[in-house]
C-alpha cells in the first residue's frame, strides 16, 4: 500500500505542476538538461562537487583518461618513464586548441599544474600531487614531471582540465568564464541556476538547469522545457516516467560509492561497536529491493569489483539485528535505554526517505536517530567543517585508488585532504605508502586489496550501495550514452532528431 500511495502522490503533483504552466520553453536551437543543483565552481583547480566537475569535464580536457577498468590511458598525451622518478609527457595532434583559438602547447600544461602545486591558490587538488617536486617543458611539445619520491600509478593523477598560461597569468577569471579546449565552449552563466555551453563540433547549445524539485524536473521533461534529465529522480518517479510516450528511460550500472561517514572523535560514534551495531542493524537488501526498485546493488567496498585495484572477495558486515543488539548491550544500550544518535543529511526528498528508513531499521534493535536535513550547500559545509556524528554521502568518479590516501591517511585530514571523519590508523597509513611506493600496479592492488580489508575491519565508513545512472529523454533525442559515473561526456554526440 505504502509503494502504490507513493506512486500517486508522485502523479498528483506531477499533474499539478502540468496544469500550473511554470516556465518558458527553451530556444528552438538549445537542448535543456534538468540538473538538481547548480555547478558551484567551474574552474578545474577548485572544482570538486559532482555537477562542476562533469561540466568542467566537457570544457577542459586532460593529459589522462582512464579505460573500463580505471586504468590510466593517453588523453591528450602520451607518456613513458624515464625513470622511477621522471616521466616524461608528450602531446599529442587533438584537442590542443583553446576555445579562444590559442594553441595549447607543453607551458599551458606546466602552468596548470604550477598553479595548483602553488600553496597561495590553495586548490583542493594539491594534496593528491604532492608528490611532484618539478614540472618543466622541453619544448612546445613535450615536459618532463620530476617526483619526489617513486609512484608507479602516477600518470593516474594528471586528470587535471588544462588552462591556458597567458589567461592564468592575467588572472582570468576561470570560474565564471571558464577556457578550455573541449569539446564545448562556455557561453554564458545567465542565472545562478542556468548555464549555457556550446558544441564545438557543429554549434549545437545545452542549458543545464538547475531545479532542485525532481518533480518539477520531470514536469519541465514533459512539457518540453528541457530534453534530459540524469539521476536525482526516485524509483517511483522513474517507473512512472517510463509510462509516458514523450519520453524514454535509460540505465546503466553504477560506480558511485553510497557509504556512511563517522565523526571518530565523537565519544559515541568513535567506537568501533557503536558501528558495527549500525552496519549489523542495517538491512541493505531490503532498502534496495523496496526502495530503489532494482536501480542498485551493493557496495562492499569504495571501489567496485571491476576496478583494477578492486576487491570483489570481501563482504562488508551481513544484517544480523541479534548481534546488533548483542552488541549494544555491551555498552549498555537496549530498548529501554537506546542509544541516541544525530544524522545529517540533505533537504532532498529521496535522501530524506532513505534516512527515515534507517532511522526504523535501527529503532528495532535499540537505536533512536535524530533526522537533520539542511538544503545542499549547508549540509555538504557541515560535513567538510566536521560538524556532524553521522552522515550520508556519495563519492562521484573515483577513478584511482589514490582517494583512500585522501580520504583515510592521517595526514589527510581538512584542509589538507577530505578525511572527514577524523580517521587515524598506523596500519592504514602504513599500507597506504607501501601501495604508492610499490613498483608496478600489480603489487599496488594487493595491497589495496589489504588496505579494503582493514577498513572494513574498522568501518570509518558503513559501504551502501552503487546507485545505477539513470537517464530521462525526449523520444527525440538521440546519441546520448550513460556513463558508470554519471559523467555528461554522451553530450558531444547527442542530436535533436526531427520528428
Amino acid at each position: 500500500m505504502c509503494e502504490w500511495s507513493g506512486r500517486w502522490r508522485v502523479l498528483v503533483s506531477l499533474l499539478v505542476l502540468l496544469a500550473s504552466g511554470c516556465g518558458a520553453p527553451p530556444a528552438p536551437d538549445v537542448l535543456g538538461f534538468g540538473i538538481s543543483q547548480a555547478p558551484r565552481h567551474l574552474d578545474p583547480r577548485f572544482a570538486t562537487d559532482a555537477v562542476s566537475e562533469r561540466i568542467v569535464r566537457l570544457l577542459y580536457r586532460r593529459l589522462v583518461e582512464f579505460d573500463e577498468h580505471d586504468r590510466p590511458v593517453p588523453g591528450l598525451a602520451t607518456w613513458e618513464a624515464v625513470t622511477p622518478r621522471r616521466y616524461q609527457f608528450c602531446l599529442g595532434a587533438q584537442g590542443r586548441d583553446f576555445a579562444d583559438g590559442s594553441r595549447l602547447t607543453a607551458a599551458d600544461v606546466v602552468a596548470t599544474y604550477a598553479s595548483v602545486l602553488d600553496p597561495a591558490t590553495a586548490s583542493p587538488h594539491r594534496a593528491p600531487l604532492a608528490l611532484i617536486a618539478a614540472v618543466a617543458a622541453s619544448d612546445a611539445d613535450c615536459l618532463e614531471f620530476t617526483l619526489k619520491e617513486p609512484d608507479a600509478l602516477f600518470p593516474a593523477y594528471l586528470g587535471l582540465g588544462i588552462l591556458p598560461a597567458a589567461a592564468l597569468a592575467r588572472g582570468h577569471d576561470f570560474a565564471r568564464a571558464p577556457l578550455g579546449s573541449g569539446p564545448f565552449r562556455f557561453v554564458a552563466w545567465p542565472a545562478p541556476g542556468r548555464v549555457l555551453l556550446e558544441r564545438r563540433a557543429d554549434g549545437q547549445r545545452f542549458a543545464f538547469l538547475a531545479v532542485s524539485d525532481p518533480n518539477v524536473r520531470a514536469m519541465k521533461l514533459l512539457r518540453g522545457e528541457v530534453a534530459l534529465l540524469q539521476n536525482d529522480l526516485s524509483p517511483e518517479l522513474v517507473t512512472w516516467l517510463r509510462r509516458q510516450p514523450e519520453v524514454r528511460v535509460a540505465t546503466h550500472p553504477g560506480s558511485n560509492f553510497s557509504y556512511l561517514g563517522f565523526n571518530l572523535e565523537d565519544p559515541v560514534t568513535g567506537r568501533l561497536e557503536v558501528r558495527q551495531a549500525l552496519a549489523y542493524a542495517l538491512d541493505r537488501p531490503a532498502i534496495l529491493r523496496y526502495l530503489f526498485q532494482g536501480l542498485a546493488r551493493e557496495a562492499h567496498t569504495l571501489l567496485p569489483p571491476t576496478h583494477w585495484a578492486g576487491a570483489p572477495e570481501l563482504r562488508a558486515p551481513a544484517y544480523d539485528p541479534d548481534r546488533a543488539r548483542a552488541l549494544l548491550a555491551t555498552l549498555g544500550y537496549d530498548q529501554t535505554r537506546p542509544l541516541r544518535l544525530k544524522f545529517k543529511t540533505s533537504s532532498d526528498p529521496f535522501r530524506l526517505r532513505i534516512a527515515t528508513i534507517l532511522q526504523a531499521q535501527w529503532a528495532a534493535v535499540g537505536i533512536e536517530l535524530t533526522i537533520h536535513s539542511y538544503d545542499w550547500g549547508t549540509f555538504f559545509g557541515d560535513i567538510q567543517a566536521g560538524r556532524f556524528q553521522l552522515y550520508a554521502l556519495t563519492w562521484v568518479g573515483v577513478r584511482t585508488p589514490d582517494i583512500f590516501r585522501h580520504a583515510f591517511h592521517s595526514a589527510a585530514l581538512p584542509p589538507q585532504g577530505a578525511n572527514r571523519g577524523r580517521y587515524r590508523s598506523a596500519m592504514v597509513d602504513r599500507l597506504i605508502e607501501q601501495a604508492r611506493a610499490a613498483p608496478d600496479l600489480t603489487v599496488q592492488a594487493a595491497l589495496y586489496r589489504a588496505l579494503q580489508a582493514e577498513l572494513l575491519h574498522d568501518l570509518p565508513y558503513i559501504p551502501l550501495w552503487y546507485e545505477d545512472q539513470v537517464g530521462v529523454l525526449r523520444q527525440e533525442l538521440d546519441g546520448y550514452r550513460l556513463a558508470p559515473d554519471g559523467r555528461y561526456d554522451g553530450l558531444a554526440t547527442t542530436q535533436k532528431r526531427r520528428m
